[in-house]
């Protein structure tokens, strides 16, 4: 287990970002030792984030990691290292901060410390749920990242600041959306969009002085390997449909389906995400972390149908009908998805991947083609539903709560 060193704000594990000190106290003007890497991750308990920092450390055994906590999650964080192989976990110090705070909540101290080592900022933190309140999406999406980029300019040896969008910033606008294209006048389904959005152009306005990735992931799913993930929003409101829904019953599909759904497993961001944090002629750009061959909409659901040995969809709802669809006796429980996701369903935009293919030529990072995991995915629900998960009865988990 990972012994941790408390003070009234971080919990440091040990071996942390530090040198070792003697048993009896740790020397607060101690420096680090010149390492190849020192990243800051924020976003932590995310999915994502758990993955990018446990990933950054096991394909790196020089780098160092100092995790941004909130003081809720802080004993989470530490089981989280504790558990990581091959002792992974003692590279890495727990910060006890919130982005959403002057200073990310941190002291002095602590904030010279982390300006003064860090290398590399992967800024995951972020809200992500469809039908978050307009305010509290601007306070951690907006507001949080103008102090994550405030920490990275104070920073003296920052390589990359590696910021976390979504292809989502493209809002209602349709067609072809390049990489290197943000504004385009257009308008948002959602405060989510909009909010990621106002965080991309901080994002950007700072890469004229800072070495800067834009980094826009599609709408996330499991591993394309086990199904893995902790929270079933966004597709997974049709996969659940499909796997509860009773033998026989053979469901609409909610939108006409013609459109891309422009989903992407977790291992495939995370892969390629610290590649291009890795390459040098990555900075200063944006990629979208889409699958360049998007299946549409009523495709995936026959897929999800057939693996989940359910009868597939026959004809079609339109948004409001569908709804009502899902408030069906036995499948209430299962109907959360917000009027925007299924608005989206039948949105027809393709985000270009030039740029992220490029840089990642000849490193092996693809993204698997939705037929090649999507047993995955319904097996893990299938599992979750079966065990009675909380992941499926609850609300959608979201780390600011």
């Amino acid at each position: 287990m990972t012994r941790t060193v408390h003070t009234t704000r971080t919990l440091h594990t040990a071996r942390t970002l530090r040198p070792a000190a003697p048993e009896a106290a740790i020397d607060s003007s101690q420096v680090l030792p010149v390492v190849d890497e020192v990243a800051f991750v924020t976003g932590f308990p995310a999915f994502t984030a758990r993955r990018v920092a446990a990933q950054l450390l096991a394909t790196d055994p020089r780098a160092r990691l100092a995790l941004l906590v909130r003081e809720k999650f802080a004993r989470d964080a530490e089981r989280f290292l504790a558990e990581l192989p091959d002792d992974a976990g003692r590279r890495a110090e727990i910060v006890v901060g919130d982005v959403c705070d002057m200073d990310l909540g941190l002291s002095g101290a602590e904030y010279r410390e982390l300006a003064a080592h860090t290398t590399t900022i992967h800024h995951l933190a972020g809200i992500y749920h469809l039908g978050v309140e307009r305010a509290v999406a601007e306070r951690v999406n907006v507001e949080g990242t103008r102090g994550v980029i405030e920490l990275a300019g104070e920073c003296r040896r920052l390589r990359r600041l590696c910021h976390y969008s979504t292809a989502q910033v493209s809002g209602k606008r349709k067609g072809v959306v390049l990489e290197e294209e943000l504004e385009s006048g257009q308008t948002f389904f959602n405060a989510y969009e909009a909010t990621k959005f106002a965080g991309e152009k901080l994002a950007r306005a700072a890469a004229r002085r800072l070495p800067v990735t834009i980094l826009r992931p599609g709408v996330i799913v499991g591993d394309s390997r086990t199904g893995e993930i902790d929270r079933f929003d966004g597709p997974y409101y049709l996969l659940r449909l499909i796997v509860a829904s009773p033998e026989g019953v053979r469901l609409p599909l909610p939108g006409r389906g013609a459109a891309p759904l422009h989903i992407v497993p977790v291992d495939y961001v995370t892969d390629a995400a610290l590649a291009l944090s890795r390459d040098e002629r990555a900075a200063g750009g944006t990629f979208h972390l889409t699958d360049p061959n998007p299946l549409p909409a009523r495709r995936i659901y026959e897929l999800i149908a057939e693996r989940a040995q359910r009868r597939p969809p026959r004809g079609f709802l339109p948004g409001r009908l569908a709804r009502a669809v899902m408030r069906a006796p036995g499948l209430e429980r299962f109907a959360r998805a917000p009027r925007t996701f299924l608005e989206g369903m039948d949105h027809l935009v393709f985000y270009n991947t030039r740029r992220t293919q490029a840089l990642l030529a000849g490193t092996g990072i693809e993204c698997p083609p939705f037929e090649s995991y999507v047993e995955h995915l319904v097996r893990y629900v299938r599992d979750a539903h079966a065990a009675h998960r909380r992941l499926l009865e609850d609300e959608v988990f979201d780390p600011f709560a």
